[in-house]
């Protein structure tokens, strides 16, 4: 396996170890678990330091502490930024978990099979085409 592979894959482990550190914390607002989501993040923000040349990447450090001081204590700022964050998460299912856990609204999505409703009272009152004059 190449070594581009290899960075590839786990870096979409390390992320996904991130994204259900912060589900954990959402759950069990136990500070041991917030201490979890911040060494993932640095594990990844050091990890981009290296193959960048911004020596200060810090985008999940400081996405991390955004997310845990939000599920902390939520109010309208806070739920604008847990709702950037569930727009972010690919999985369907652990963006569907998440915002139950955080207790945020998702938009709904309609359904392609559900039946358009017809409302005959629109058309109440008006002549029926054969009654038409020429």
């Amino acid at each position: 396996m190449s070594s581009s592979v290899f960075r590839h894959e786990w870096y979409a482990r390390t992320l996904r170890s991130w994204q259900l550190a912060i589900l954990r914390f959402a759950v069990t607002l136990d500070d041991a678990d917030r201490l979890a989501v911040l060494a993932i993040a640095n594990e990844i923000d050091s990890l981009a330091s290296q193959h960048s040349s911004k020596p200060d990447f810090g985008f999940f450090r400081r996405t991390s502490a955004e997310l845990c001081a939000a599920i902390l204590l939520p109010t309208e700022l806070t739920s604008t930024v847990l709702r950037e964050y569930v727009a972010r998460i690919d999985d369907g299912r652990l963006k569907h978990i998440f915002a139950a856990a955080v207790e945020i609204s998702q938009p709904k999505v309609s359904s392609i099979g559900k039946p358009i409703k017809r409302d005959d009272k629109l058309w109440r009152g008006l002549a029926l085409r054969g009654n038409y004059l020429r």
